[in-house]
């Protein structure tokens, strides 16, 4: 990783849209009184958004007098992610992966096709199409090696569908963002390898499991139906129960 500072050349001011502003004041007020700086993030984004797609040092100021935060503060948050350009960017901003999975699958020799294609980091191209940098995880492992190119991730690359792609890119040409081979989202590459069994999915399984379940619901619920007519039955005499004593004779009288 390169060690991230502001660019040089900054503008003299910011300010937000009066959409952009509204906006922001919705993000603040999600946040309770004192917890405002709760929103750094969300307004830092927004005003990279609105400045051609990199954060000026003016619009840490102006962010953090709207939090009530010490501009050092809000300096931190804009130099640790990534995610914040602290200079200018191309109109298409690749973000390589450069962390161990990608590194493993091939993202050094992305970095190479970067350096042919576009030039050097932090460097915008000629034509301002295209500018680069090297990045730590963006949460694509299984699909490595993989890039961000503005809001899209890029993945399952090699350096030959990669040049592809930086081409189409920059001619204007529609590309298709997700994995660059055949696989859908991350299953593996060729298709599923587990759970094939076509029983699993056609009601079979599931179906025979359910309806013998309903069966014995329905055989309990028989039985209980059967018990409760037996019990309403009216009892027969001599039906076994035993008929109440006579008192016994008292003696103490005559006769």
């Amino acid at each position: 990783m390169s060690v991230r500072r502001l660019a040089e050349t900054q503008p003299e001011s910011f300010a937000f849209t009066k959409a952009n502003l509204e906006w922001a004041k919705g993000q603040i007020a999600k946040y309770p009184e004192g917890r405002q700086a709760s929103a750094v993030i969300p307004l830092l984004w927004k005003a990279q958004e609105q400045h051609d797609g990199w954060l000026p040092e003016p619009a840490i100021r102006v962010i953090a007098e709207m939090l009530g935060m010490a501009y050092i503060r809000v300096l931190e948050v804009a130099t640790f992610y990534t995610m914040f350009a602290l200079e200018p960017v191309g109109k298409h901003f690749v973000q390589v992966c450069g962390t161990t999975p990608c590194l493993l699958r091939g993202a050094d020799k992305l970095i190479h096709v970067c350096e042919k294609k576009i030039g050097h980091q932090h460097e915008v191209s000629a034509d301002g199409q295209l500018s680069w940098l090297e990045v730590e995880c963006l949460g694509s492992c299984s699909n490595a090696p993989m890039v961000q190119i503005n809001y899209d991730y890029f993945e399952d690359l090699t350096p030959e569908s990669f040049e592809k792609l930086l081409d189409d890119l920059r001619a204007g040409k529609k590309v298709k963002p997700g994995p660059q081979v055949d696989r859908s989202c991350s299953a593996p590459v060729g298709g599923p390898t587990t759970l094939l069994d076509a029983s699993l999915y056609d009601g079979s399984v599931v179906g025979s499991w359910k309806k013998d379940f309903e069966a014995r619901k329905a055989a309990k619920a028989k039985e209980k139906e059967l018990a409760a007519t037996e019990a309403a039955k009216p009892k027969e005499a001599g039906s076994g129960e035993k008929q109440a004593a006579k008192p016994p004779a008292d003696k103490t009288k005559g006769g």
